[in-house]
């Protein structure tokens, strides 16, 4: 735990929960979706686990939009979208051997044992996920884990990776799903990056990066030419399950002719874990593909199905990453980037060294608290760490290194793009331009987010052709998107004269824009770019209010007049808390923004939001309490489970309860339960309603 997190105040955690939020799914989608990190691993596990540690002292602050919720970024527009029949979630992560015995210890107290657990450890590859569906024993369906939901189709290039069968024997289910990671050997990522600069091509940062891009072309012949290979390690869907531990799987789908990465091993304690991550530590640079830690997994299948999952995460599984490597390099200059809230971001430019086989030479600052806190200077020699991938994290400078010339950064308190007034709110780590839509890069930004994956996704409509209608004057807000085209019909430079374009090209562009004109609510709620208010929260706003009319019209009330009944729906709106209630209706204060979403209404049909309701399950939709001492689980594995069959887990009995869950020595809410006329159910006759 980082001693410093108890010294925040919760407005102090708050500022610093919201940048965290959006910078790690900013990285998630970088990483993801576009297989071009920024940061390194461990600079991104440090967020992460930070992250994790304020939701942990402060779970109030807690949003549904929380990283912490999600897997991986959307699917990128290339490829066919595919639903994953099972979530590919990801993996928790453990950093010490404290965390790997945490790990442990969680497991034990959620399935109330003491006894030793059996795990499972083997290398975790450092790859591109991949899940491979067979129907009838053949190879019918490959794709990328995407945000974990959904994926992207690549089964005609998974043809040509090593490691993936074509076809099973009889033995295996009728349908399975086989997942794991496709990966680049060292000495193939060597020769690929030669030819590469042999052709005059872009070299790859490093084996995983070179993987995913080879897997994601969309011209499958390219893939051909790349040599993949493929490790499998997990399931999805089956047709009939073949195995009662997690060994077991791995035999099996090695006798059926896939990879197993190794060394495993079976640990029956923390001293065996140790062990075995020690061991495999010092194999690392040895081995012929790259991993950037291990994976523990409980070996008892059954007891896999009775810890579930938590989040993005399952429970019974974690990955103990491996320590950052470090070196040293000159911090050569210090530049502010602005964000689409106008939130001024301080970036290293760094004398580029290699660290682990990639050249980095920038890296995030976060903010002039970090500055100051780690000392760094203009001119200092300063140490840097990586773990995989391209940027490192700045751990600090090394002071018997520092010369006279070295310099203090001054943080600007002037917006460097249009040289408004850049103010630091109290309890806020963040300085911000206060130039709003007249700043060149928060309008950029804002109109780049507006087009993005998750919010209206223009194909065709990247970051480069934002920048170049912008800077011609041609789109300034985000109707001006959806006028493109008559506008460009009735000027005398067109696109095709202005700025080089074919009339296919324009077409396309035009017709994107036409298919984008009718879109939910829940994605245009997102693509407004309201601070805080992301994908999840965006689907509990659409949900709650229905309409954009309805919203607009109680926002309005609430705006003036916070004692109003419309602030407290607000703030009953599941994971909306005053902080986000306050950006919100800061939003809708505004009459610019009014103004735009008047324009918007006029171009756009957004239907009336329509709520997914889970089926098959008896108590979807329902609101349970658990009272008592349950006997046969415990208290967070019925709520776990009641979860998962899309209930809702209320703290206490009131005349919206379904059902009250009574256990031995139940007290106050049993009664309340019996004077409201609430159902109440015994613990076996809860199992037999949601058939366990």
């Amino acid at each position: 735990m980082n001693k410093g997190l108890f010294d925040f105040s919760k407005e102090d955690a708050v500022t610093r929960y919201k940048f965290l939020v959006k910078e790690i799914r900013r990285h998630d989608e970088l990483y993801h979706g576009k297989d071009k990190p920024e940061i390194s691993d461990a600079d991104y596990d440090v967020l992460r686990q930070e992250l994790d540690e304020i939701e942990q002292r402060f779970p109030d602050i807690v949003v549904k939009s929380s990283p912490s919720k999600k897997v991986g970024a959307t699917p990128s527009k290339g490829f066919k979208k595919v639903k994953h029949s099972v979530p590919m979630l990801s993996l928790s992560n453990a950093f010490s051997e404290e965390d790997a015995q945490d790990f442990i210890v969680k497991i034990q107290r959620f399935l109330s044992i003491q006894d030793d657990i059996e795990i499972l450890a083997e290398p975790k590859i450092d790859g591109l996920s991949c899940s491979l569906r067979y129907e009838n024993r053949k190879l019918v369906l490959a794709a990328t884990r995407g945000d974990g939901a959904e994926g992207e189709d690549i089964t005609a290039n998974v043809q040509h990776v090593a490691g993936i069968p074509k076809a099973l024997p009889d033995n295996a289910p009728d349908t399975l799903e086989v997942r794991g990671e496709i990966y680049m050997r060292r000495d193939d990522f060597a020769a690929l990056n030669q030819r590469q600069i042999e052709a005059g091509k872009d070299i790859f940062a490093n084996p995983r990066n070179a993987a995913a891009g080879s897997v994601r072309q969309l011209d499958s012949s390219i893939t051909a030419q790349r040599p993949l290979h493929f490790f499998g390690y997990a399931l999805g869907e089956m047709s009939a399950p073949f195995s009662k531990t997690q060994e077991g799987i791995r035999k099996n789908l090695s006798s059926w002719g896939f990879v197993a990465a190794q060394p495993s091993a079976l640990c029956n304690n923390i001293n065996d874990i140790m062990a075995y991550y020690n061991h495999v530590m010092m194999l690392r640079p040895d081995l012929p593909f790259d991993i950037d830690g291990v994976v523990y997994k409980v070996n008892d299948i059954a007891l896999q199905e009775r810890l579930g999952f938590i989040s993005r995460s399952p429970r019974w599984a974690t990955a103990h990453k491996f320590p950052a490597e470090q070196a040293v390099t000159i911090l050569k200059d210090i530049f502010i980037q602005v964000g689409r809230t106008g939130a001024l971001t301080p970036v290293a430019e760094l004398e580029p060294i290699t660290v682990g086989g990639v050249v980095v030479s920038r890296a995030t600052l976060h903010n002039e608290d970090e500055i100051e806190r780690k000392d760094v200077r203009v001119g200092d020699h300063v140490i840097i760490q990586r773990a995989g991938d391209v940027i490192p994290q700045v751990i600090g400078p090394v002071l018997d290194k520092r010369s006279k010339e070295a310099k203090k950064f001054i943080f600007p308190h002037h917006c460097p793009i249009c040289n408004s007034l850049a103010i630091r709110e109290e309890g806020e780590v963040v300085r911000r331009c206060t130039g709003g839509l007249i700043c060149k890069a928060q309008a950029v930004e804002r109109l780049k987010h507006f087009v993005s994956r998750n919010a209206f996704d223009i194909e065709g409509m990247g970051e480069k052709i934002i920048i170049e209608f912008f800077e011609e004057g041609m789109i300034k807000s985000p109707a001006d998107i959806f006028r493109l085209e008559e506008r460009d019909r009735g000027s005398l430079t067109p696109l095709r004269s202005r700025m080089g374009w074919g009339d296919q090209s324009a077409r396309n562009l035009f017709d994107a824009i036409e298919r984008r004109k009718t879109i939910s609510l829940d994605r245009f709620i997102y693509a407004l770019g309201i601070r805080q208010v992301g994908e999840a929260t965006s689907k509990k706003l659409a949900a709650f209010y229905g309409t954009l009319d309805h919203m607009m019209e109680e926002m309005a009330k609430t705006v003036h007049d916070r004692g109003c009944e419309s602030f407290s729906d607000i703030l009953n709106i599941e994971d909306v808390g005053p902080s986000v209630a306050d950006d919100l209706l800061g939003f809708f204060a505004e009459q610019h923004n009014l103004d735009i979403l008047k324009d918007l209404k006029e171009s756009l049909t957004i239907p009336a939001f329509e709520k997914i309701v889970a089926e098959g399950s008896p108590v979807a939709g329902k609101t349970v309490v658990f009272t008592g001492t349950l006997l046969t689980m415990t208290r967070a594995e019925a709520k776990a489970r009641a979860e998962s069959l899309g209930a809702k887990v209320a703290g206490s009995v009131s005349k919206k309860t379904d059902y009250v869950v009574a256990g031995a020595d139940a007290g106050s809410k049993l009664k309340s339960a019996s004077e409201l006329g609430v159902r109440i159910l015994s613990e076996e006759e809860w199992k037999n309603l949601i058939g366990v």
